[in-house]
């Protein structure tokens, strides 16, 4: 049970990052269009991509010891380097939700949130190569990748469906500056919970 509720914590507070992946799920819930289907999307890749990570990784560690220590610093590099960038953001402001702009059908709509989800490197440094090498640091590897494919189903399904109740709120830009600087915390906890190991 402990390897799942740290496998849920870890990929929502990875997967809260406001990049273009969340803003695009984020602007079709408020625009009210292809939400289910963008959702199912986002959160089945995570999945897929998240089983190879824990998986992978698992199998890498016990072939190459060395390479979960690697993968442990490297992550914890990647961490301290976007929460910095969410800090900067925090600092800099200006942010602001604007879901305007003409809908798409359904079919470019999934090609978009396809690249969006697969050409990301950011998506497969979190899901991937980060989840893959935290889930080292849990006895149960599964039940740690159980716990952040649920993390990433909840989310996906609240952003996108609870985007209208958010409207308001991410109309002003001292939101964006408390979430972004919220995020900066989050990966800045992770990083130093991975350094103690």
């Amino acid at each position: 049970m402990m390897s799942y509720l740290a496998g849920l914590g870890t990929g929502l507070s990875l997967i809260l990052a406001i990049g273009a992946q969340n803003a695009f799920v984020l602007k079709q819930g408020l625009m009210r269009r292809h939400v289910l289907a963008v959702c199912l999307f986002c959160a089945l890749s995570d999945a897929i991509l998240i089983a190879a990570g824990v998986g992978g990784m698992a199998a890498a560690g016990a072939r190459l010891p060395w390479l979960m220590e690697a993968m442990r610093w490297g992550g914890v590099a990647f961490l301290l380097w976007y929460g910095l960038k969410s800090f900067r953001a925090a600092l800099a402001g200006g942010e602001a939700l604007r879901p305007e702009g003409r809908s798409n059908g359904l079919v470019t709509t999934l090609a978009a949130i396809a690249a969006l989800t697969w050409l990301n490197p950011h998506v497969w440094l979190d899901t991937v190569v980060l989840l893959g090498a935290v889930s080292a640091q849990w006895p149960d590897r599964t039940g740690f990748a159980a716990g952040a494919i649920t993390g990433s189903f909840l989310f996906f399904f609240a952003l996108g469906y609870g985007a209208r109740l958010l409207a308001p709120v991410f109309a002003r830009p001292r939101a964006w500056q408390w979430l972004e600087a919220g995020v900066g915390c989050v990966m800045w906890v992770i990083a130093l919970r991975l350094m103690i190991g």
